[in-house]
């Protein structure tokens, strides 16, 4: 019996040794751009976990202003809205130098497509068009390539401005942000034909702007910030009738600030699940943090962050946890903020890697 435990105990400190040995120490690290003289498309570097430096950027593949990105679940492909091409492109992922390679290319059926997401059974992509108001879905083949739109819809009213679409946790429904028309719209989406099929509308408070979405780790609440009135709106969300019911409306600014003018741009909780992050762009230049009560499940706002921030279009937060990646659009730059996950509270690193107008930011591991 002795030696049987001896065993055990011998395969259990090697499997924890080996599995120390080789947690992810780095990530690969996507950064969408909006092209100009310097920037041509989409760049890349690496986030090293253990002290937050990141490489200076290398260019993974030319396109046009490739605004958002999101990866196939399968690691293999990434997604790009081609803001002023009006277009979605398809790219193939080398795993073993992390380059892109371009595959093809389907019209966004509206114009400046900002958005985009792969629902979790790798079928199909879905977007938002700014202009015009509309979301859409496209078939995504066995080859990773885009096949021709499979469902489109229109958003009716005169100011409708699509911002942002996305899938609930259960994949049965799709929420698009439209700024113009103070609304998310629900879409019943059928996974199988990529279909979307109205729904119901959840209408924000009036001049709020809702533009970006996030939800909690669990699925059952969600947060939108409004890009023109500078809140956060916190919502119960009920998976089975695809509906939103507010809970909460706070200022993403400072209690003794007085707004003049500015706008919010990307909403991000925490792995964890107990902050939720805003940023606030010029003049503010800030990220706002919130946390959210444990019992209650209230947010309440404490601080905000703005040291090394210049215009945070796009930010996010690494899969670990540790580290969250400022895409500062008219700083130049992606900066790394350090994150004490007891308070949610971030702390300026010295590390950065300078690239013209970065608009959003992906982790992917690397293997």
């Amino acid at each position: 019996m002795i030696w049987r435990r001896l065993l055990m105990l011998f395969v259990v400190f090697n499997l924890v040794t080996f599995s120390e040995s080789h947690a992810q120490e780095k990530f690969h690290v996507y950064l969408g751009t909006y092209t100009d003289e310097e920037s041509k498309g989409i760049y890349r570097c690496f986030l090293d976990l253990k002290d937050g430096s990141l490489s200076p950027v290398s260019l993974a593949v030319e396109t046009s202003s490739p605004s958002f990105i999101a990866f196939h679940p399968n690691k293999k492909f990434l997604y790009a809205v081609n803001e002023s091409e009006a277009k979605l492109s398809a790219f193939a992922i080398d795993s073993s130098t992390g380059q892109l390679k371009f595959l093809n290319s389907q019209p966004s059926q509206g114009g400046a497509p900002c958005h985009l997401v792969v629902d979790p059974t790798g079928k199909h992509v879905l977007a938002a068009n700014y202009t015009g108001g509309s979301c859409l879905s496209v078939p995504i083949n066995a080859d990773g390539s885009l096949a021709a739109t499979s469902s489109f819809q229109q958003h009716q009213g005169a100011r409708k401005h699509g911002h942002s679409i996305h899938l609930d946790k259960a994949n049965k429904f799709a929420l698009c942000c439209d700024l113009g028309l103070d609304q998310v719209i629900v879409y019943a989406f059928e996974s199988v034909k990529g279909t979307l099929t109205p729904h119901g509308v959840f209408a924000t408070p009036k001049g709020a702007g809702p533009r970006h979405f996030a939800w909690s780790p669990d699925g059952r609440r969600a947060f939108i910030n409004g890009e023109s009135d500078l809140t956060l709106i916190a919502c119960d969300y009920d998976s089975e009738r695809g509906m939103l019911t507010q809970r909460q409306v706070l200022s993403t600014l400072p209690a003794d600030v007085v707004r003049k003018g500015g706008s919010t741009a990307e909403t991000v909780v925490h792995p964890n699940g107990k902050f939720v992050y805003v940023s606030n762009r010029d003049p503010y230049n800030s990220i706002a943090i919130f946390a959210i009560d444990e019992k209650s499940g209230d947010l309440k706002s404490v601080g905000h962050q703005s040291a090394g921030i210049k215009t945070p279009r796009n930010f996010a937060i690494d899969p670990t946890g540790k580290y969250m990646l400022v895409a500062n659009q008219s700083g130049g730059n992606v900066s790394v903020f350090r994150i004490d996950s007891s308070t949610g509270q971030l702390t300026p690193t010295d590390s950065k890697t300078t690239l013209s107008k970065p608009v959003c930011v992906r982790f992917m591991e690397v293997k």
